[in-house]
């Protein structure tokens, strides 16, 4: 019997390079598939690359090698068609929720800023500038996200300040989600938080991957939670990538030595 075809990537990196000023190279010849329905994983110590490379699948940093594509065309930040089109399929979803959500503004407008950013029509689906009465739309839409992550909607007229860090970081996934993007890039989303705070994070990331086929692609230091999430990890050491492959098999048989001192440096609870 014949396996089902992959289907088409809907992000990667092909033979990305990247070296900041000055300094050696950060990646050398990164090559990474997103495929719709396969969250990735990219893992590694500090200083491995997994936020450079992060960055240029956002498209907020150029490669200096290889190239970045997006449902297979080359992204260029000059075709604004293009972009756009990127902007509303890939969110973002950054590491600390107290920097990371404007202070001075309501929660509501920072949830709705996507829909604002991209010209975004008020109602899912439709087409060209958005109706009268857009704003009661709108403010309907930023009322399913924050329901989606657990909020009530009267958490819209509230300011960050006014709630804890795990609520922050579910106000930042509701910013991500409000204009229905296809992949989710969060850097780390979860390390800035207490444990249980975590657990609760990670269930509500994998009810939503689940729940509107979003694909999730994480940086993480924390293999638990790449378990958790993560179908497909990649790792990466000194800026290349080392071992790649479904995360059961990477984690449970890696076969590169990096890999093998990453699975052996968890922590676990000594015998009672």
């Amino acid at each position: 019997m014949t396996p089902p075809a992959t289907p088409p990537a809907v992000l990667a990196a092909d033979r990305v390079g990247f070296a900041y000023r000055g300094a050696a190279p950060a990646l050398a010849d990164v090559s990474v598939s997103v495929v719709p329905g396969r969250s990735l994983a990219l893992v590694g110590e500090s200083g491995a690359g997994k936020t450079t490379l992060l960055r240029l699948l956002l498209g907020l940093t150029r490669p200096s090698t290889g190239r970045v594509l997006f449902d297979g065309r080359e992204l260029a930040t000059r075709d604004r068609s293009l972009m756009r089109e990127f902007r509303r399929g890939v969110q973002p979803v950054f590491q600390d929720p107290y920097s990371s959500l404007d202070p001075r503004q309501r929660v509501g407008r920072i949830v709705a800023e996507p829909l604002r950013s991209l010209g975004l029509p008020a109602s899912s689906g439709a087409a060209g500038p958005a109706p009268r009465g857009g704003k009661a739309a709108v403010a309907e839409r930023v009322g399913a996200a924050l329901r989606a992550v657990g909020l009530p909607e009267e958490a819209a007229g509230r300011y960050p300040h006014e709630f804890s860090g795990g609520q922050r970081q579910r106000i930042a996934i509701a910013r991500a989600i409000v204009c229905e993007p296809r992949v989710l890039l969060a850097d780390e989303p979860v390390s800035a938080l207490d444990v249980s705070t975590r657990v609760r994070i990670v269930d509500l990331l994998a009810e939503l991957r689940d729940t509107y086929g979003l694909t999730v692609v994480m940086v993480s230091h924390d293999l638990a939670v790449v378990a958790a999430l993560c179908r497909h990890t990649a790792v990466l050491e000194h800026g290349r990538i080392v071992e790649q492959g479904d995360t059961a098999s990477v984690l449970g048989s890696p076969a590169h030595s990096y890999t093998r001192r990453l699975v052996g440096s968890v922590p676990r609870l000594p015998r009672l």
